[in-house]
């Protein structure tokens, strides 16, 4: 006879052992482990376990003194070494340093086949599990322009500061020009396809029917824009758009102007800005042309009014961003700028860096 009395098992782990029978998703392994502690709690011997479980009796006993031990936690397996690591640090740092090299005659880049040949003691297996790792994408391409401008914390702080704390009773604007707007005409509608899916989309060839400039000035405080559009990018358009702005602020309040470093709006000799004291320019970082939020502006021109759009005349893109500009201001609501402080970032040279 089983001398073993009846387990004690707490509230708390007997509620948890009951979710383990009852839920669906517990591992079969700890299914009949909860159910062995919970038939033993029920004052059932080791030896009537065993027979109800169709298991050995050093099975239960096991798992008794295992719970009785560390309670529930002793249930759960216990930590095995595994198979031994077949790759190290030093393997991973191999891998990164490879890709550092001139890859194999005939190959402009590497992948993950050509190493592994080329290492030759380590598996392509790996080589993509190291590169994963490092978010390494061997066949991913992406361009960058980098400010290498001297004084970029200094613009950067000037321009920033006029988004987070605008000077009283002042104007700032956004202006920059959207070049050589194409006036696309292509056919477009809805494709079947053979599955049954329906996409939309147009055809690849397509006619051009002439080109606009388009010149605009978000107002931060605002969120309004003003636009104008022109044949060409010339100072004289540039001027001609900057007659406008001043004409509706007036010149009793002071209007700062970001612009970008484009020869148009930095002459070394500027006649104009001496006859209009109240505008300021502020010029931001070389290549660094993303400070100024207009062009935040025309990525939403772009995608909402010009993507995918068939124009069989010029005269109709003139419209289309014309009533765009009109439809936005309806609704328009200022840009947030949250950023404090933005640095120029520069590429890490080698992979080994990583």
């Amino acid at each position: 006879m089983n001398k073993h009395t009846s387990l004690a098992v707490t509230d708390e782990s007997k509620k948890e052992l009951a979710g383990w029978i009852k839920s669906k998703k517990t591992q079969r392994r700890y299914y009949e482990r909860a159910k062995i502690i919970m038939a033993l709690h029920e004052g059932k011997s080791n030896k009537q376990v065993a027979e109800e479980m169709k298991t050995r009796q050093a099975t239960i006993s096991k798992w008794r003194k295992r719970f009785v031990a560390t309670g529930i936690s002793g249930l759960y397996d216990a930590p095995r070494s595994g198979k031994p690591a077949q790759y190290n640090q030093a393997h991973e740092q191999r891998i990164l340093k490879t890709l550092d090299k001139e890859p194999p005659k005939g190959y402009s880049k590497w992948n993950g086949k050509l190493l592994a040949d080329h290492l030759k003691d380590v598996h392509k297996g790996h080589v993509w599990r190291v590169l994963r790792k490092h978010k390494v994408h061997l066949q991913r391409n992406r361009s960058w322009c980098i400010s290498t401008d001297p004084e970029f914390s200094a613009k950067a702080a000037d321009i920033i500061g006029l988004y987070l704390q605008p000077q009283e009773n002042a104007v700032v604007l956004c202006i920059d020009e959207k070049p050589s707007i194409q006036a696309l005409e292509r056919s477009q509608g809805w494709l079947k396809l053979p599955d049954g899916r329906a996409i939309t989309g147009y055809s690849h060839e397509y006619k051009r029917n002439g080109t606009i400039t388009l010149f605009a000035a978000l107002d931060i405080a605002t969120g309004q824009v003003k636009g104008k559009l022109y044949k060409r990018k010339r100072r004289i358009e540039f001027l001609d758009f900057m007659n406008e702005i001043v004409q509706q602020h007036g010149n009793d309040r002071p209007i700062h102007v970001i612009v970008d470093n484009f020869r148009t709006h930095k002459p070394k000799h500027d006649k104009w800005q001496l006859r209009h004291k109240n505008v300021h320019f502020h010029y931001t970082p070389t290549h660094a042309s993303w400070l100024n939020m207009v062009e935040i502006w025309f990525s939403i021109l772009s995608r909402h009014a010009l993507k995918n759009k068939s124009f069989s005349h010029v005269k109709e893109l003139i419209q289309a961003i014309n009533d765009y500009v009109q439809v936005y201001n309806q609704t328009a609501r200022p840009f947030q700028w949250t950023k404090a402080t933005v640095h120029p970032k520069t590429p890490t040279i080698n992979f080994a860096d990583l």
